[in-house]
């Protein structure tokens, strides 16, 4: 998410640090944080003020109006503070529905004021632009400040000034006072964008003659700026909605979220509750909660969580493993139950997910059965019949009741069965693996002519076919009505190699003349070409290192999809915009700052460009275009018939939901026109309206789905439509996140934008008002796909719709990797070894996972052993080879390796040939010794000679004996290394027959010269 609430106290931290304004503020840092372990005697000393000044005590845990519900102590001194805690600390207290205990509290100096010396200011974040809000009267008793105070819009990108502050604000502001507030609210709302915050409330706020005190302060920031704004934020702490715990687990799955580049999200509801979700996809995860809340399962569900954006197995394993941990906790008397769902993936390869999922189960089978758990899975998207069967596998294996089901089955129907409401089905047998779409029966290898262009029951038009609308002088480029078509061209910008792979395939079983893809853009490495495959063919798409070449260089492009990283997507947004050509732009990144996101829509209004995103997967248009991933792999695009249009236009905030509408759709009705995902952020570059205005003024679409969602208010503008008869087509529409009025505490959903200010911003009062304004709304999403195929059936008996006879599809060859990732071809290995493996999730010695080589302990001689010998070795023989590292690390600059190395590093020679100087002169003389008596004394043993018969053997045959001669060492000077090895073999190891051997030749060799 992104708008995220802080403390007062960080609130308060981050104003006296930063604000600049020629107001006096007051009471700078003198606030004191209690909690039940705090020690008063150390705290007295840090802020000395408390035994001195009358004091106000609150509870600092986002609790709103404390005033009104009698939670503030005025005007006590430091006693008077200590007894009023002792009624209010660790104390369980309700506010509104959420029930919670008070556990940290802040302790300020009493300003002592007057009535009309507090104000009310506040500042929010809109689509447009920053609101700030000013009331001549604050405090407690404000009332409805949105209808009584002054607001002041100032837009994207535009300055306050003291002028307009004092013109638009303070016209009922004693005078003598506006100067003063005039310079302390202009700091604060150049605060409030310095810092990203995204809603800043004081109340009240007091002006007397010293000049200015923050009393109360409510503060939000946009946690994606963390990137831009970490020298000034600070380490900051977002505390849980009052009502609700911190629960270190849902610490240990942020952090294990920041380090990831998939998105993992866990909220704690109820942990004693029975149902228990695992669910794929931020909007996914939504109506999941929505339909366990319509059957009646709120006050048992006991967690909010999603998983997406492909994570890895490990990654998977570690979410996964957290929440069967949290749930086999505490035992429940009806059992429990854990939803394992999701919609259809775009591009997660849904297989290797699910072993994360599967390993985790293993490991906690005996809790779960213990627990009485009972798991459903529905999942589709990438390789999902091997999930499935993997899925299904473990559940025979370990005797835990496991129904699975893919997208033959409506994708929360899983939670009536989990719940009760309806009976289990019968697994339904599903295809072994994707590749029964995608294998070529056809013996051609060219270009198959077009199946089907146009929609089912399209009339062509010029303007349907017009790229652009005519530009009026004088005003902003008009945005197109066609976004595409499938003579469309995009520039894809970033390295996602398998995506323009899947637009090209897409573009080649769509009959396409020519791919949609012109080129690529990647900065990081010089211009060069890139191959991919085109049907049978390979064939050459051109990258380049800077953007404007690849614009010059193909005019016809129209299109940018952008793959750059949250940090990167601005800039190159901007930049592409600086090029006329380009009239729409798909922004794939998640996490882009609100502020930075509302530059570009901007910018994208006044030069007529259409945005989808940021945060999505992208749309697709059947027949013609699609954006990146979007739509899946191949045999979702087959399955779901997005190879050529139907008559259904839609428009999604989720990624994922999209594809499941493409499957929802294809089984009620003739296929999907056209369908677009805007993006789950708060602020997306296009809305709803924006793509509903275009489905109406298609022709080829005859009905429009809408699966809206909390937040926001975008719905209504389609409300609106409907009733002035903008909008004349049918319109289904949905919107998740009906469940967020029956928590007793704020849930932030997975998309950024998915939560409710206020009431009208939720899913319930949207369905209500698009229904009261003729909109076909279902009961639940349950019930969505019956109320499209209801609409659908309807238009075809009307004859608006004329079903055409269905023409297959081409076939499309699959791709080598992906054959061998389902597990379909083999091919030898060039190269193999038995020492270490690298090719899974973690590195493997001799067949023992990295992670169990540090578990165990066996240190790097352990180590050496599973590489060298392959096997693990006893302990005495470990510490054996790490006494010999030990000895051996360093001889000094004496010996004649060493004394080369130096010689060559003194004549100016780099590092390695230096180095290797000295590693060349290593032979039977020097250094190599050690291997040439190795070798000598073990072929002597084995051999059965006896010590002397080696020793004159070696003299008859002119050999010297390696090992011996030394020129400083003697029995009488004898070398400790050589004498600490010795001792210890001879204590540990088993057996020593080859060093007696060797002891028994240095004894023969030493019968006359003591040299060793």
């Amino acid at each position: 998410m992104s708008a995220k609430a802080i403390s007062e106290q960080t609130g308060k931290e981050l104003l006296y640090k930063h604000i600049c304004t020629t107001a006096a503020v007051q009471n700078r840092f003198r606030y004191a944080n209690v909690t039940a372990e705090t020690d008063w005697e150390r705290l007295v000393q840090d802020h000395p003020w408390l035994l001195t000044e009358r004091l106000v005590v609150k509870p600092d845990q986002l609790i709103k109006r404390r005033g009104k519900l009698g939670l503030v102590g005025v005007n006590l001194d430091l006693k008077g503070v200590k007894e009023w805690l002792k009624t209010h600390l660790m104390k369980e207290t309700m506010v509104g529905k959420a029930k919670g205990i008070l556990k940290n509290f802040l302790i300020e100096p009493f300003v002592a004021h007057k009535q009309e010396e507090e104000f009310y200011v506040c500042i929010y974040a809109t689509r447009e632009g920053d609101y700030m809000l000013f009331h001549h009267e604050g405090g407690v008793d404000v009332g409805d400040v949105d209808s009584k105070a002054l607001k002041l819009l100032v837009g994207v990108d535009e300055k306050i000034s003291a002028d307009t502050v004092k013109s638009q604000l303070l016209t009922h502001t004693p005078t003598d006072k506006k100067e003063m507030l005039s310079s302390f609210l202009v700091g604060l709302f150049n605060l409030y964008e310095d810092l990203y915050f995204t809603y800043l409330e004081i109340n009240p706020l007091v002006v007397t003659k010293d000049g200015v005190y923050v009393l109360d302060m409510a503060a939000k920031i946009d946690a994606t700026a963390d990137y831009l704004c970490k020298a000034k934020w600070g380490d900051v702490e977002f505390p849980p909605p009052f009502g609700r715990e911190a629960y270190p687990e849902e610490a240990y799955i942020a952090d294990l979220d920041a380090k990831s580049g998939a998105s993992l999200k866990l909220t704690l509801l109820n942990p004693r509750g029975r149902i228990w979700t695992m669910v794929a996809g931020g909007g996914a995860s939504v109506v999941y909660s929505d339909t366990i809340c319509d059957l009646g399962g709120v006050n048992e569900l006991a967690n909010y969580g999603e998983y997406s954006g492909a994570p890895s197995e490990q990654q998977t394993y570690d979410y996964a493993k957290t929440i069967l941990s949290l749930m086999t906790r505490e035992k429940h008397p009806d059992g429990k139950v854990l939803i394992i769902g999701g919609s259809i993936a775009n591009f997660t390869n849904v297989a290797a997910t699910f072993k994360g999922i599967v390993r985790a189960i293993k490991d906690y089978q005996n809790p779960l059965k213990e627990h009485e758990v009972t798991i459903f899975v529905r999942r589709g998207g990438p390789n999902y019949q091997e999930g499935l069967r993997v899925m299904g596998e473990i559940g025979k294996t370990t005797g835990i009741p496991i129904h699975v089901f893919g997208t033959e089955t409506h994708m929360t129907a899983i939670v009536g069965m989990a719940l009760g409401h309806r009976p289990i089905a019968t697994e339904p047998c599903v295809a072994a693996h994707t590749a029964n779409f995608l294998l070529n029966t056809s013996g051609g290898t060219i270009t198959p002519a077009s199946s089907r262009s146009a929609s089912f029951s399209e009339v062509k038009t010029v303007a349907e076919n017009s790229s652009a609308q005519k530009t009026c002088a004088g005003l902003p480029p008009a945005k197109s009505t066609t976004l595409f078509s499938n003579h469309t061209k995009a520039i894809v910008w970033g390295m996602q190699t398998r995506a323009v792979q899947g637009m090209l395939d897409f573009d080649y079983v769509c009959s396409r003349q020519e791919p949609s893809v012109a080129a690529m853009v990647y900065p990081f490495t010089g211009d060069h070409k890139q191959k991919f495959y085109w049907g049978h063919k390979e064939i050459l798409l051109p990258v380049y290192k800077n953007m404007a070449d690849a614009m010059k260089k193909h005019p016809e492009v129209d299109v940018l999809i952008s793959f750059a990283s949250l940090r990167s997507a601005y800039d190159s947004t901007i930049e592409t915009m600086q090029h006329p050509q380009i009239r729409t732009i798909a922004i794939i990144a998640e996490g882009i700052p609100e502020a930075l996101t509302r530059k570009i829509i901007r910018m994208a209004e006044e030069k007529g460009v259409t945005i989808i995103g940021p945060a999505t997967v992208g749309g697709i248009k059947p027949g013609c275009f699609k954006i990146g991933n979007t739509g899946g792999m191949l045999d979702n695009i087959l399955a779901s018939k997005l190879y050529r249009p139907g008559s259904v236009a839609y428009v999604s905030r989720s990624g994922g939901m999209s594809n499941e509408l493409n499957n929802i759709i294809s089984r009620t009705t003739d296929g999907v026109y056209e369908g677009v995902a805007i993006g789950g952020d708060r602020y997306p570059g296009s809305v709803f309206m924006d793509h509903v205005l275009r489905y109406q003024d298609t022709p080829g679409v005859k009905m429009i789905v809408v699966l809206g969602e909390i937040g926001g208010n975008e719905e209504y503008k389609i409300c609106k439509g409907i009733k002035e008869g903008r909008i004349t087509k049918p319109v289904v529409c949905w919107c998740i996140g009906t469940c967020a009025t029956l928590f007793s505490s704020e849930v932030q959903f997975g998309h950024a934008g998915a939560c409710a200010n206020q009431a009208s911003e939720t899913a319930v009062a949207k369905n209500k008002a698009l229904e009261e304004a003729g909109a076909f709304v279902p009961k639940s999403f349950d019930e969505l796909g019956d109320v499209i195929k209801s609409v659908y059936d309807n238009l075809v008996a009307k004859g608006v719709i004329v079903p055409a006879k269905e023409v297959p599809p081409p076939t499309v060859p699959m791709d080598y990797s992906w054959a061998r990732e389902l597990g379909l071809i083999r091919k030898p290995a060039s190269f193999m070894t038995s020492i270490c493996d690298e090719r899974g999730q973690e590195l493997i010695y001799a067949g023992m996972p990295i992670t169990e080589v540090f578990k165990s302990e066996i240190g790097l001689g352990g180590t050496l052993g599973l590489l060298w010998f392959q096997r693990r070795l006893p302990r005495y023989a470990c510490q054996f080879i790490e006494m010999c590292l030990m000895v051996t690390a360093d001889h000094g600059p004496a010996v004649s390796g060493a004394h080369n190395t130096i010689v060559c590093a003194r004549a100016g020679k780099d590092l390695i040939s230096s180095l290797t100087s000295g590693l060349l002169t290593i032979g039977d003389r020097f250094g190599g010794a050690l291997d040439a008596a190795a070798k000598q004394f073990s072929k002597a043993f084995d051999s059965g000679m006896l010590p002397m018969e080696f020793v004159n053997k070696m003299k008859k045959d002119g050999k010297l004996i390696m090992g011996i001669g030394h020129r400083v060492k003697s029995i009488n000077n004898p070398d400790m290394r050589v004498q600490i090895l010795k001792d210890f073999v001879k204590q540990h190891f088993p057996a020593t027959q080859l060093l007696d051997y060797a002891l028994e030749v240095e004894k023969i060799t030493t019968s006359k010269k003591p040299a060793l």
